[in-house]
């Protein structure tokens, strides 16, 4: 998975960034409270926009660390208040850097069987933002402890609701950069299941795709389900809308363009013998580029209008197609620059064999949002290994899968991916703002 260019940053990192060797020590008298604060985390998952228990629980463990703490940043789209976080530990001239993890979890229910499972039912930190808030305070403890080492100001911040990409948003709509500072870098991590915890993934450019929801109503004519003759059904027409948006990526999208459409929810009708008068779907598209983006979103439509024409629905009856704004995320896409330059601080701190280069994913994320418009801020993720590299080696062998993110069966490596995190954070951080004292 490495590549020639990661193979070039390790002969400039021990000039790049310091040794870590002296920090590891440090960490490893942290690991027995982070697990314990990890194990207690993964058993209280609050869902996003509800996450009370979790960023007070944040804050007064920053706040214990010496970080000056504001609570409750952000508002929502519907005027309603969220539970943002920012930590500020100013330590002289320098940059501002920013580092981000998400407070929220998924409405899974739990079949881990971990003696630690989650307390909460149809609740799951199956993403692990556990495992990132953990790693997030390790390195908060671990960066006020090294204040010689760098300079500037740290902002830590933790977002609400990133699972359904509206935190990055609400934060930014109260004004937090105005009140606290904007930074001069932003940063984050993210477990992922495909790379061995101890090691992280770093990569230039794209990383992550957009996403877009959006609503779509198809109505028809209701009525008695013996009488389909005398009806404009939205069953059937809302089963030929989906076998027609398969053609979508396959046949209106270039091979060489990443991109995906696909229909998460349907709902329609009430009973065995009732036609209903409308059917709702939920889908959700993917891809790295704003042109297919907008190709996608004229698809949908055109193919909705498409089906109820072809089925006589007369036109105050057409589809109604609406994008929810509140639910879109732009690509993630790490700064080059930034992401070459903390590439190093890997390498230097981890050792070389444990950076590797990582696949883009069509996932998606609301990081990017915190870089502005325009990208003006640069801003990088990478990813924090989470398997045990013994089962990830079976997987590849038999072709297997491994629990996936959002799965009730996934969790990740905890004590290395653990290590790894704080490790990594601290490099990147300690890179970005090296004291000149």
């Amino acid at each position: 998975m490495r590549t020639f260019a990661l193979l070039f940053l390790a002969t400039l990192a021990p000039a790049l960034a310091a040794p870590a060797d002296d920090l590891r020590p440090q960490v490893e008298r942290e690991l027995p409270s982070l697990l314990a604060t990890y194990r207690d985390l993964h058993a209280h998952p609050e869902l996003s926009k509800h996450e009370e228990r979790t960023s007070a629980f944040l804050a007064v463990e920053l706040r214990q660390a010496g970080y000056t703490v504001t609570e409750h940043i952000g508002k929502y789209a519907d005027g309603t208040a969220a539970l943002g976080i920012a930590a500020i530990l100013k330590n002289g001239a320098g940059p501002m850097v920013l580092v981000r993890t998400e407070m929220d979890a998924l409405p899974v229910e739990e079949r881990t069987g971990l003696p630690f499972a989650s307390q909460n039912a149809g609740v799951m930190h199956a993403c692990g933002h556990d495992l990132h808030m953990t790693s997030f305070l390790g390195t908060a403890r671990l960066l006020a402890k090294v204040k010689d080492r760098w300079s500037g100001t740290l902002m830590l911040i933790g977002q609400p609701a990133e699972e359904v990409v509206a935190g990055a948003r609400a934060m930014l709509a109260d004004d937090f950069y105005s009140r606290l500072g904007k930074p001069d870098y932003a940063i984050a991590l993210h477990d992922e299941p495909s790379i061995e915890a101890g090691k992280v993934g770093v990569l230039a450019g794209p990383l992550l795709a957009s996403s877009t929801s959006v609503d779509v109503t198809i109505r028809g004519l209701g009525g008695h389900g013996a009488r389909p003759e005398l009806t404009k059904d939205p069953v059937v027409m809302a089963a030929q809308f989906i076998l027609a948006i398969q053609t979508i990526v396959s046949r209106q999208i270039s091979p060489l363009e990443p991109a995906v459409v696909t229909v998460g929810s349907i709902h329609g009708g009430s009973k065995h013998n009732i036609i209903p008068d409308q059917v709702v779907l939920q889908l959700t598209t993917r891809s790295y580029s704003d042109d297919v983006r907008r190709t996608i979103l004229a698809a949908i439509e055109r193919e909705a209008r498409g089906v109820a024409l072809a089925a006589g629905v007369p036109d105050d009856r057409a589809p109604i197609v609406k994008v929810n704004e509140a639910e879109t995320a732009p690509v993630t896409y790490n700064d080059p620059k930034l992401a070459a330059r903390l590439g190093s601080a890997f390498v230097a701190a981890l050792g070389e064999g444990n950076v590797v280069e990582p696949k883009r994913l069509m996932v998606s994320e609301d990081f990017g949002l915190f870089g502005l418009e325009g990208r003006r801020i640069p801003a990088v993720m990478f990813f924090l290994g989470a398997a045990d590299p013994e089962k990830l080696a079976e997987s590849l062998r038999t072709g297997t899968p491994l629990p996936s993110l959002h799965s009730s069966l996934f969790y990740p490596q905890a004590e290395p991916a653990l290590r790894t995190g704080i490790l990594a954070t601290t490099a990147a951080v300690i890179e970005l703002m090296k004291s000149a004292r």
